[in-house]
């Protein structure tokens, strides 16, 4: 085989591996959080009551500017859209509690600033 078919090939086999992952994306429930402060996010935690809250897996942490697409788990697939979201930062703060709705604008970012 040629390397220029060899490329090719690669580059198509990359391709549709890309389509996939956004097929995939596409069916699952997200939401997109932007970090506009000057600390690392290290803890991202929802609540339908404000009372009970549940730990998103931020992984090493969402870092100061950036922008973070975070995929909801199968598990919560029956819990109401509203829900309140705060965030937990590597300087010991932990932002307000901001109430959202999941199921409209999941593309618009959820912005954590200081």
């Amino acid at each position: 085989m040629s390397s220029k078919f060899q490329l090719r090939v690669a580059l198509f086999t990359a391709a549709l591996a890309f389509a996939a992952a956004q097929a995939q994306a596409a069916d699952e429930w997200h939401f997109v959080v932007s970090n506009l402060t000057s600390s690392k996010i290290v803890k991202l935690q929802v609540s339908e009551d404000k009372s009970e809250w549940g730990d998103f897996d931020v992984g090493s942490g969402i870092g100061p500017g950036k922008t973070e697409t975070m995929v909801w788990d199968h598990s919560t697939d029956n819990e109401g859209c509203e829900q309140w979201i705060r965030a937990k930062f590597a300087d010991g703060s932990t932002s307000e509690a901001s109430r959202q709705d999941f199921c409209q604008n999941l593309e618009d970012p959820i912005e954590f600033s200081e």
